[in-house]
């Protein structure tokens, strides 16, 4: 069983002893910890802050510790009760509140769950804001409120609707031309808070939808990380019922994944490509993603006259950078669609909304769309360490053997040769070392993956 501590917030397993899982008395501790630090940012009355969760079995549970704890604080709690990421996201700016706590654990399997820190725009804290936190966590410097000074809480489960009505009045989504055109889609909700907001948004903008997985119990039907290996059922049911294509998202709706009308996936990688190919089509400027993302990104706003750029890995860096660069769409590979216009944050709702409206203009099939983009080829690796090895030294060393090629090291180690590209960075909770690569094939991906690792081990003498 598990607990990490984290700057972007704090995550577990439920259950177990207090300190090495995510029991009440963590959840309680690290809440109070967040609104400790609001306070202390804020020094001013009515602090207000949005709470919502995913379906998660635990969500219920968390969610009251983590009320009642800030309520304890004299804080104000407006309660969203089953939501999603990008839905609270959007509610911190609309109710002006100071801050936002979301309760899911996003991929992870139901026995996890955490909570995840919003400023009062609606984004992740900085690294140095988490970083505060955590140390009013360790110190447990709380001063709670006396019985005249509670906060209240209020109850608004109308948030989805706001949400969803916010994605139909963006300029780039046209209602008309999808409803028009008709589709079919297969939803997988993954018994979650998906299976709620996906069905409202497509049946809003006209499309007939199959629903697979789409009762929010928390009981997970697969595991809920949205990739290949784990969506064999919508795959067979787009092919059965004939659909134009299969939707997938993850319990708290911030990934995105499509499936095509052949039952094939479209590729996670490439829900951000199609996304940014339809946004620069209409409104030029540049894009960013993180550095384990595909080349395709680049392509495709190199083919539209923008400018590609990539941060760090983890999406307070991608909005960090998107702001410098006034991006006007980025994100991450693994199906994370951030879309300025709307937020700053990863919206699979977004992403549904531009994705259809692209699809209905090109009037093609998704296999169509997908063999029209550039074709990479991933792979995703680790190699593990002894804890006594320095993986800073390796990759120094990894650095130093490949100065000649095009080089970053803003997120540990990525080397671009000129037909693919390997990205080497260490894990912040275990000793091993992710190895990502991208290629034209999917053999020349893992027998670059598998070359770095053997020159790994050489220089650890493994």
């Amino acid at each position: 069983m598990t607990l990490i501590k984290s700057i972007s917030g704090i995550r577990g397993t439920i259950g177990g002893k207090t300190g090495e899982n995510l029991t009440p008395v963590d959840a309680v501790k690290f809440a109070a910890a967040y609104g400790s630090w609001l306070k202390k940012q804020l020094q001013k009355e009515n602090v207000k802050v949005i709470i919502g969760r995913d379906a998660r079995i635990s969500g219920e549970m968390i969610q009251n510790l983590v009320s009642s704890t800030l309520t304890g604080l004299g804080i104000d709690v407006i309660d969203l009760g089953l939501s999603t990421t990008p839905t609270v996201e959007i509610a911190v700016p609309l109710e002006k509140a100071d801050g936002g706590i979301i309760l899911t654990a996003s991929h992870n399997p139901k026995q996890w769950n955490a909570l995840k820190l919003l400023n009062n725009k609606g984004e992740f804290l900085s690294g140095n804001d988490g970083k505060e936190i955590l140390k009013i966590a360790e110190s447990e410097d709380f001063s709670f409120a006396e019985v005249d000074n509670l906060g209240n809480v209020t109850i608004n489960d109308s948030y989805i609707d706001i949400h969803i009505d916010e994605v139909l009045n963006l300029d780039l989504v046209d209602a008309k031309k999808i409803k028009a055109a008709k589709f079919k889609v297969v939803v997988d909700g993954v018994n979650s808070t998906g299976g709620i907001a996906i069905p409202k948004l497509l049946k809003e903008l006209g499309v007939e939808v199959v629903e697979l997985y789409c009762d929010p119990t928390g009981h997970f039907p697969h595991n809920p990380e949205p990739l290949k290996e784990h969506l064999t059922d919508i795959c067979e049911l787009v092919v059965k019922e004939k659909a134009h294509l299969g939707i997938v998202v993850d319990p708290d709706v911030d990934r995105l994944a499509f499936i095509s009308n052949d039952g094939e996936m479209f590729g996670e990688e490439y829900t951000l490509v199609a996304c940014a190919d339809y946004v620069l089509g209409k409104t030029k400027g540049n894009t960013v993603s993180n550095m384990s993302s595909s080349r395709a990104l680049r392509d495709i706003t190199e083919k539209h006259g923008g400018n590609y750029e990539a941060s760090a890995v983890g999406e307070v860096n991608v909005v960090t950078l998107m702001k410098k660069n006034n991006a006007v769409i980025g994100g991450e590979g693994n199906g994370g669609i951030i879309y300025p216009e709307s937020h700053y944050g990863r919206d699979s709702l977004v992403g549904v909304a531009l994705f259809l409206t692209h699809l209905a203009e090109k009037g093609i099939f998704v296999k169509e769309l997908r063999d029209s983009y550039p074709s990479y080829f991933m792979s995703k690796k680790k190699i593990e360490l002894t804890p006594q090895l320095d993986v800073d030294a390796i990759l120094k060393t990894m650095e130093e053997k490949y100065a000649n090629e095009n080089i970053s090291t803003v997120d540990g180690v990525k080397i671009d040769f000129p037909e693919n590209w390997v990205h080497l960075r260490k894990s912040n909770t275990e000793p091993i070392i992710r190895i990502y690569t991208e290629a034209k094939s999917q053999q020349e991906a893992n027998g670059l993956a598998d070359k770095f690792i053997t020159e790994i081990g050489k220089i650890a003498g493994l």
